[in-house]
């Protein structure tokens, strides 16, 4: 993936939001000088300019759009990927709020009438886990319905037949393998699968429910008496709240070492929504993620 994005010859134009922090400020940069991107900077600009004096950072070359405001500088890179100057929104230091209130304007923002989701691409050390392991959603849906479990699960699909996983195997995670109607997560987890073996949902194979260590384990799972393909080898964990989500997502950080790239689909560009936290490696992985995914498109 990373490859792929470096070597491409026309880097991706991404609008930056607000990159005021020296993590923000630094991935861009570094980005656009790997190729993985063009970098179009949106914020304040002497603050922009005062911290990459203060970094040692250059900025030859680089775009910047003046916006004095938070709001006013998420509304002018909205603008600006509606004009088409950029084909990713990538959330720099700013709230998430903020960054979001105008992608998600009905009138001017980014909808397209496809449910919103996030999905991260965690890579695990590979004496972990040997591929890109996808979770969603972690961070935007906070408790789905069925229905909008369905969407994140299509959105994710779509994310790994553009990373080149032609038939993903999906793992719908709850507390348990059985169905038990007081749990709802496993009654919506066989709901899933059967609208897979029904045709309803296409491009993948889906099972569940799963506890996290029958997912992941075939050996947990044989002794526990399941036999699915998807047992040992998932490409995709759908889990049930972002709560169990996103705290999969930072033991895998934490615990593993894994780097964790993420992006929001179902808007009209991919949206980077990355963490102030996040280190500059995980934000030009999403740099690369976006843009194999706009590839594929």
């Amino acid at each position: 993936m990373m490859t792929a994005a470096r070597g491409r010859k026309r880097p991706r134009a991404v609008a930056v939001v607000q990159p005021v922090s020296a993590y923000a400020l630094r991935a861009a940069l570094q980005a656009a000088q790997e190729g993985y991107v063009r970098a179009l900077l949106v914020g304040d600009e002497k603050r922009i300019r005062a911290l990459a004096a203060s970094e040692a950072l250059r900025l030859d070359g680089v775009q910047i759009v003046d916006a004095h405001t938070d709001a006013q500088a998420a509304e002018r890179a909205v603008a600006l990927v509606r004009s088409g100057e950029a084909e990713m929104l990538m959330k720099g230091h700013i709230h998430t709020d903020d960054f979001l209130r105008p992608t998600l304007d009905r009138e001017n923002g980014l909808r397209t009438g496809r449910t919103m989701s996030h999905v991260f691409a965690c890579y695990l050390p590979l004496h972990t886990y040997p591929k890109a392991l996808l979770v969603t959603d972690a961070a935007f849906n906070i408790a789905p319905t069925l229905e909008t479990k369905r969407a994140i699960l299509e959105n994710a699909i779509s994310l790994a037949h553009a990373l080149g996983v032609a038939m993903p195997k999906v793992a719908i995670l709850a507390a348990t393998e059985d169905v038990n109607t007081a749990m709802p997560a496993t009654v919506d987890a066989r709901a899933l699968r059967d609208m897979n073996r029904n045709g309803e949902i296409a491009g993948a194979v889906v099972d569940g429910p799963f506890a996290f260590d029958n997912a992941l384990s075939a050996e947990a799972a044989r002794m526990k008496g399941i036999d699915s393909p998807v047992c040992g080898a998932p490409d995709i964990l759908l889990v049930p709240t972002i709560e169990a989500g996103n705290m999969l997502y930072k033991e895998m950080v934490h615990f593993c070492g894994a780097i964790t790239p993420g992006i929001v689909l179902g808007a009209s560009v991919p949206i980077l929504l990355t963490s102030r936290a996040d280190p500059p490696e995980a934000r030009l992985a999403s740099c690369a993620l976006a843009a194999a995914y706009l590839d594929a498109a």
